[in-house]
C-alpha cells in the first residue's frame, strides 16, 4: 500500500469521529441510562463479582457481557464521568468505519473487477460513518452495544472475505477468526444474528461462489448458524426482562404485516433523506393497513422489490443491498415486539451497511468509465465534488443531531417538536423537567401538564400515571398523587415501582406503619431482602430505618426522600439515603447540596465541609445557596 493509500483509513477514522464530537458534552439520559448506569452498581469494576454479573445478567432484556466489559473499563478509568463513555463509543465507531473501508475494498473489487476501488471504498465508509442515522448509536451511552457489536460483526465479515479469497473455500485461521468475531458480536448485542444469511448473500453477489455448490456453502455456514440459533434462544429468553412483550391479541397478523412493511421502507428512506430523526418513532395504538403510511410502505416494498428483481442482471448490487437491509431489519421489524417503538434509528447501524456499499459501487462505476475514456474528466470532477459535498452535508447533519443528545430535556423537546403526538416523548420530557434540581412552581406545572397530555394521547399507557403521581407528590398534593398512583397500580399490577411509590408517599406524610407493608411488597416483587437493615435506627425510629432500607437503589427516589427528611429535621436518616444517592450518581450536585444540610443537622462539620467541597466542584452556584445554618 502506497503512502497515499495508507492515509485513506486515517482519513475515514478522523472524519467518522469528528462528526460526533458534540456527543462528548453529553450527559447520562433518562432514556435507559438511568437504569443501566446511574442505578446499576453491578457493572462498576472489573473484579470477579462484576464480571460474574455481566455474564449472568440480562438487564432490560439484553444479554451483552462483552459490551458491559467495555463499560466497566470506562468506570475503572473514569468513574461516572459520561465524557469517557462517549469518547470510547466514538472511537469504536471510527474503528468500525475503517473496518468497513477494508470490507468495501474487497467487495467492490469483487463486484467490479479492475475498478479503482480505494476512493470508492472511502466514499462507502464515509457515507455510512458520518450519516446522521448513526447518531443514536454513537451519542447514546446505552447504545455502546451497537458500536461494539458492529466492530466484531465487521471483523467477522472481513475475516470471512479474507478466508475465501485464495481458493474460494473458507478454511484455516481466517475461518476461526471469523467465527470467534461472530461469537463476540453476539455477546455484544443480538443484532448480529442474521450474519449467516448475510454471508450466503455475499456468496451469491458479489463473490459469485455458487460454483462451489449451495450444499457446500450451506455446510460452510453451519457453525455460524449454530451460534446464531443459540444466541436467538438467549435473546428470546431474556426479552421479557425488557418489559411486556407485545401480544398478538393487541397487534394481530395484519398489524404485524403493516409494521414489517413500514420498517423495510423506513430505513432506506431515512438513509436517502435523514430529516426529522427522533429518539422514538412511537408505535400507534392501532396499526391498520388502510392507514396511508402502512399501505404506502407495503406498496413501496412490493414495487422496489419487483423493480430490483427485474433489473438484477444489469444491477445485481441494488437487489443485494435491498435484501441485506431486509435481512438485518426483519428481527426488529415487529414480528416479535417489545416496547413503544415502531422504528429506531439505531436499527440502521448494521442494516445500512449495504446501502453505503451501494454508494461506493456507484463511485467505482464512474471511475471505471473515466479510466476507459468513456466519461470526460470534467464530469467525473463534478460528480466527485458532489460526492464530497454530500459527505460534508451528512457530517454537518450528524454534528447538529449529536447536540440534541447532550441532555434529557434537549433530547425530548426535540422529539416532541418532531412528533407532537408522541405520548412517550412528552412523558420523558416531563420526567426531565421534573428532575431538574432548579425546578420551581412553573416547571412543576409544566411537568404535570406534559404527563396529563401523555395520558390524553394514550390512555392505554400506565407510565404517565406514575409520573403524574410523582409530580403531584413533589407539589405536596398528596390526595391527588395517591389517586394517580393507584391508577398506575391498577394498570400495571406487576410493576414493583407502584407499591414503592405509594410507600414513599406514606413516608413523606410521616405514616411509617402504613408505608412498611407497601415497601415490603415492592421489595418482594423485585426479589430484594425485606428484613430491616442492621445498625442504628434512623433518628431513633426503627420503622423509619426499615422503610429507608427497603427503598430501591434509584437515585431520584433516594434524593427526593433525603430532601424531605432534611426539611423534616431528620438529619441522620437523610444523610443515610443521600449517601446512597450520591454513590449511585457521583455527578449529581443536588445530592451533595442536601447532604451538606443533612450533616449540618447532625452536627457533623467535617462531613458537611467535604460535601460542600464536592458540591463546589460540581456546581459553584448551587454551593453558594447552601444555608450556613
Amino acid at each position: 500500500m502506497s503512502g497515499r493509500r495508507a492515509a485513506l483509513p486515517i482519513l475515514v477514522a478522523a472524519a467518522s469521529a469528528a462528526a460526533f464530537l458534540p456527543a462528548l458534552d453529553g450527559q447520562f439520559l433518562n432514556w435507559d441510562d438511568s437504569v443501566n448506569f446511574l442505578g446499576n452498581p453491578g457493572y462498576r469494576g472489573l473484579g470477579w463479582p462484576q464480571v460474574r454479573w455481566m455474564f449472568t445478567s440480562a438487564l432490560m432484556g439484553h444479554y451483552i457481557p462483552l459490551t458491559w466489559l467495555t463499560l466497566a473499563a470506562n468506570y475503572v478509568l473514569g468513574g461516572m464521568n459520561p465524557w469517557g463513555y462517549h469518547l470510547v463509543s466514538i472511537l469504536f465507531h471510527a474503528a468500525n468505519a475503517v473496518l468497513l473501508y477494508f470490507v468495501a475494498l474487497r467487495l467492490l473489487a469483487a463486484g467490479r473487477p479492475g475498478s479503482p476501488a480505494h476512493w470508492a471504498a472511502v466514499f462507502a465508509a464515509l457515507l455510512w460513518g458520518v450519516h446522521p442515522l448513526r447518531v443514536e448509536s454513537v451519542a447514546w451511552v446505552t447504545e455502546r452495544r451497537d458500536v461494539v457489536c458492529g466492530f466484531f460483526f465487521l471483523l467477522a465479515v472481513l475475516a470471512y472475505l479474507r478466508g475465501v479469497e485464495p481458493g474460494g473455500v473458507l478454511r484455516g485461521r481466517w475461518r476461526q477468526l471469523s467465527l470467534a468475531a461472530f461469537a463476540a458480536a453476539l455477546l455484544s448485542k443480538a443484532a448480529a444474528l442474521p450474519l449467516p444469511l448475510a454471508l450466503l448473500l455475499l456468496d451469491a453477489y458479489p463473490l459469485k461462489r455458487q460454483a462451489l455448490g449451495w450444499r457446500r456453502l450451506l455446510l460452510e455456514k453451519a457453525p455460524y448458524a449454530a451460534l446464531s440459533v443459540a444466541a436467538a434462544g438467549i435473546a428470546l429468553a431474556v426479552l421479557p426482562q425488557a418489559g411486556e412483550v407485545t401480544g398478538y391479541d393487541r397487534y394481530g397478523p395484519a398489524a404485524r404485516l403493516g409494521m414489517v412493511g413500514y420498517s423495510l421502507m423506513f430505513y432506506p428512506r431515512k438513509f436517502l433523506w435523514p430529516s426529522e430523526l427522533s429518539p422514538l418513532y412511537e408505535l400507534p395504538a392501532r396499526v391498520a393497513l388502510a392507514d396511508w403510511r402502512f399501505a404506502a410502505s407495503l406498496i413501496g416494498v412490493a414495487v422496489v422489490t419487483a423493480v430490483l428483481v427485474l433489473a438484477r442482471r444489469r444491477w445485481p448490487a441494488g437487489l443485494a443491498a435491498w435484501v441485506y437491509s431486509a435481512l438485518m431489519v426483519l428481527p426488529v421489524s415487529g414480528i416479535v415486539h417489545s416496547g413503544h417503538q415502531l422504528a429506531h434509528d439505531r436499527y440502521s447501524y448494521l442494516s445500512g451497511l449495504g446501502f453505503a456499499l451501494l454508494g461506493g459501487g456507484v463511485v467505482a462505476w464512474v471511475m471505471t468509465l473515466r479510466s476507459q475514456g468513456r466519461v470526460r474528466p470534467f464530469v467525473t470532477g463534478v460528480l466527485g465534488g458532489g460526492a464530497a459535498l454530500a459527505v460534508a452535508a451528512l457530517a454537518a447533519g450528524s454534528w447538529e443531531q449529536s447536540q440534541t443528545w447532550r441532555d434529557s430535556e434537549t433530547l425530548w423537546r426535540w422529539a416532541v417538536d418532531v412528533d407532537p403526538a408522541c405520548a412517550v416523548c412528552r412523558l420523558n420530557l416531563g420526567q426531565a423537567v421534573l428532575k431538574d434540581s432548579k425546578s420551581g412552581e412553573a416547571r412543576l406545572a409544566e411537568a404535570e401538564g406534559l404527563f396529563n397530555e401523555a395520558i390524553r394521547l394514550r390512555t392505554d399507557y400506565a407510565e404517565p400515571y406514575y409520573n403524574l403521581g410523582t409530580a403531584l407528590l413533589v407539589e405536596r398534593r398528596y390526595e391527588d398523587a395517591e389517586a394517580a398512583l393507584r391508577t398506575f397500580v391498577r394498570l400495571a399490577p406487576a410493576r414493583d415501582v407502584g407499591p414503592e411509590r405509594l410507600g414513599l408517599l406514606s413516608l413523606v406524610r410521616g405514616r411509617y406503619a402504613e408505608a412498611l407493608p407497601l415497601l415490603r411488597q415492592a421489595a418482594q416483587m423485585r426479589g430484594a431482602a425485606s428484613s430491616p437493615p442492621a445498625g442504628t435506627p434512623a433518628d431513633g425510629d426503627p420503622a423509619l430505618s426499615e422503610a429507608l432500607g427497603l427503598l430501591s437503589d434509584t437515585p431520584d427516589t433516594l434524593l427526593y426522600i433525603g430532601q424531605v427528611l432534611v426539611e423534616q429535621g431528620k438529619g441522620a436518616a437523610a444523610a443515610a439515603v443521600l449517601r446512597r444517592a450520591a454513590a449511585l450518581d457521583p455527578g449529581a450536585a443536588a445530592a451533595q447540596y442536601w447532604l451538606a444540610q443533612a450533616y449540618q443537622l447532625t452536627g457533623d462539620r467535617p462531613r458537611r465541609e467535604a460535601a460542600l467541597a464536592r458540591l463546589r466542584a460540581l456546581d459553584p452556584a448551587l454551593a453558594a445557596r447552601v444555608p450556613s445554618r
